[in-house]
């Protein structure tokens, strides 16, 4: 794994509370950000960082997400050694992203499993297992 490891999303939120340095990258798409809501790092002083990993609709891959990412980290105050905590709907492309940005220089990028809507359950709905809003973290609708 050349990314730093897969964390829950409750493990996340523990670093995100604890650690001042950790950051929250948000890899959705617009679109997602805006009809299905983002997470609320409000009460810990913090703000979500955000930046496709793929463009909606077409769902190509952001050419520029690396610089983009860099460039926020660095605006937030990260350093190469931050843990840099990666999400998005399910933790699939969240691994992709944790992978572009450890290449980047990035020590310390970890994968948020289940993401923000967790897996699909058994009737294929999005919710019911795991991610940030079913383990009640902190969230809003954008």
């Amino acid at each position: 794994m050349p990314y730093a490891g897969d964390v829950s999303c409750h493990d996340c939120w523990s670093s995100l509370e604890r650690d001042s340095a950790s950051q929250l990258v948000d890899v959705r798409t617009l679109a997602e950000w805006n009809f299905v809501g983002i997470p609320d790092l409000g009460s810990i002083g913090k703000e979500l960082i955000k930046v496709e990993w793929q463009s909606f609709p077409s769902m190509g891959l952001n050419p520029g997400f690396v610089n983009e990412v860099a460039h926020q980290l660095e605006a937030a105050g990260a350093s190469h050694k931050a843990d840099i905590f990666i999400l998005c709907r399910s933790g699939v492309r969240s691994m992709a992203a944790a992978n572009a940005i450890t290449k980047a220089g990035y020590e310390m990028a970890f994968n948020v499993t289940g993401g923000f809507e967790g897996d699909p359950d058994e009737n294929r709905q999005r919710g019911n297992r795991n991610g940030w809003k079913h383990d009640e973290l902190p969230w809003r609708q954008n």
